[in-house]
């Protein structure tokens, strides 16, 4: 059973930068796909960005040049850096490592 513990949420003014650490136990992390998914009030739960298996990355259109997901496999840790945040882009953030899901931390961006 892979853990997570998610860090680095807050409140941010539009155009400022957040950075989203997630470490995990308890698995050969190197092997999984990570990903950072996110949702907003009233809607479905996204993906953000992932790693997959072989180093591939992927990003949702809304993010991609803003934002950028990184892994550590020495420290098993993977982590969302958000630059030149919007409104849009608050909801709750989940680390996912395969099969198992962050507790979700808070994103906000508001003036």
């Amino acid at each position: 059973q892979v853990q997570l513990v998610e860090s680095g949420g807050g409140s941010v003014q539009p155009g400022g930068s957040l950075r989203l650490s997630c470490v995990a136990s308890g698995s050969i992390f190197s092997l999984y796909t990570t990903a950072w998914y996110r949702q907003a009030p009233g809607k479905q739960r996204e993906l953000v960005a992932a790693i997959i298996r072989g180093d591939i990355t992927t990003y949702a259109d809304s993010v991609k040049g803003r934002f950028t997901i990184s892994r550590d496999n020495a420290k098993n840790t993977v982590t969302l850096q958000m630059n030149s945040l919007k409104p849009e882009d608050t909801a709750v953030y989940y680390c996912y490592v395969e099969p198992s899901w962050g507790q979700g931390i808070q994103v906000t961006v508001s003036s």
